[in-house]
């Protein structure tokens, strides 16, 4: 049996250059970054180096980058500096963001007794630009507004540069979980303020276990974690030498080849969609996935006119790999609180699935999906 793996918005395979990266650096980069001998000093310089690389792409300072244990580390290091360390009372938010910022948001409100408020959303999961202007507007407070770029779930896009230019006019500071976006879209911080955003490289080909924070230039950080002053002094602990390596080399892929290879998931993708379209009835794409220009390339979110209990499961026995939301909720019983925040309590039961592509899935890969979900979608 061929397996299908179409959850690449869970955990992408991580590229052959990478492993032989990784591998050859495992091998000969041993050193501790913070010993001052000369082994020690080759694997401080390569870590820097890979800090400047990463930095080049975003247009940023390298100092701006900080190495975590990947986005919901990173997630958590910027929403917790914000409150703890630059005087944030107010935090504006949604309620459809990734567990890594609500529920980081709700230990600081229980932990601060900051104020949180949630901005309105449309019956596609799209922000309500003009509510969120209210609420910045009638604050005196300190404000950080966190929205993700992607949607994890459903794939709309933020209006990054249109948040940033409004928390800018209004003096708030704004993050942005990418974990979605990095490697998959270009964006310059020159051009969009953006305070802080946050990257998992192995979102993009890369190594599970790192990712990065960026955070603007002139931001005292108070680190989460304590014992050493690595990362100066934001992040204790010895460096993850070869995933740093192999996340640089990941990213340096992605953006060589960025443009070709979002033609061709694009296309990929609206392959998918009349397909599935000429073969199901009633079925509804959730939030902006339809719409190219709103939603990710590579995330397309199906919503079934019915429930269909096993049809995970079943498509797990036929090799193929999905999500029925986001895959970091697996376990949960409680559904996607995406899908539950923005449809009606009985469309919310009808089946969901998340299908997410990459460079090496195919039409035919497609054609076979289609073929066994007429078998099970009755």
């Amino acid at each position: 049996m061929k397996n299908i793996y179409l959850d690449n918005a869970a955990t992408t395979p991580i590229l052959p250059e990478v492993i032989s990266l990784i591998t050859s650096s495992m091998e000969t980069v041993y050193g501790n970054p913070s010993s001052t001998h000369q082994i020690g000093r080759k694997a401080k310089s390569l870590v820097e180096t890979a800090r400047k690389n990463i930095a080049k792409h975003f247009n940023a300072a390298s100092n701006e980058i900080f190495f975590t244990a990947g986005g919901s580390e990173a997630d958590n290091l910027i929403l917790r500096n914000a409150v703890v360390n630059l005087g944030v009372k107010v935090i504006i938010s949604s309620k459809i963001e990734h567990h890594a910022v609500l529920h980081t948001i709700e230990s600081l409100e229980k932990e601060f007794s900051i104020k949180v408020l949630w901005v309105d959303l449309n019956e596609k999961g799209g922000i309500n630009y003009a509510h969120l202007e209210q609420l910045l507007q009638n604050e005196n407070e300190k404000v950080l507004v966190s929205l993700m770029y992607i949607n994890n779930e459903i794939g709309n896009i933020l209006n990054v540069k249109k948040v940033s230019e409004m928390c800018e006019a209004n003096n708030a500071l704004f993050h942005s979980d990418s974990v979605q976006t990095i490697g998959h879209f270009k964006f310059d911080i020159t051009e969009t303020p953006i305070d802080f955003f946050v990257a998992s490289a192995h979102k993009f080909h890369g190594p599970k276990g790192v990712g990065f924070a960026y955070i603007k230039k002139g931001f005292g950080i108070a680190p989460i974690l304590h014992g050493g002053e690595q990362e100066k002094g934001a992040r204790a602990g010895t460096e993850n030498v070869h995933s740093i390596l192999g996340m640089e080399k990941a990213l340096e892929i992605a953006y060589a080849n960025l443009e070709e290879e979002a033609r061709y998931i694009k296309e990929l993708k609206r392959y998918f969609i009349d397909i599935l379209k000429a073969n199901f009835n009633n079925i509804v794409f959730n939030g902006f996935s339809e719409d190219e220009n709103k939603s990710s390339y590579i995330i397309l979110n199906v919503r079934f006119p019915k429930e269909y209990s096993m049809l995970l499961f079943n498509l797990d026995l036929k090799g193929i790999s999905v999500s029925g939301g986001s895959a970091c909720q697996s376990g949960s019983n409680k559904g996607s609180h995406v899908l539950n925040t923005i449809l009606n309590e009985e469309l919310a039961k009808h089946t969901s699935v998340r299908f997410s592509f990459n460079k090496y899935n195919t039409t035919e890969e497609i054609d076979e999906v289609v073929t066994v979900l007429k078998g099970l979608v009755v």
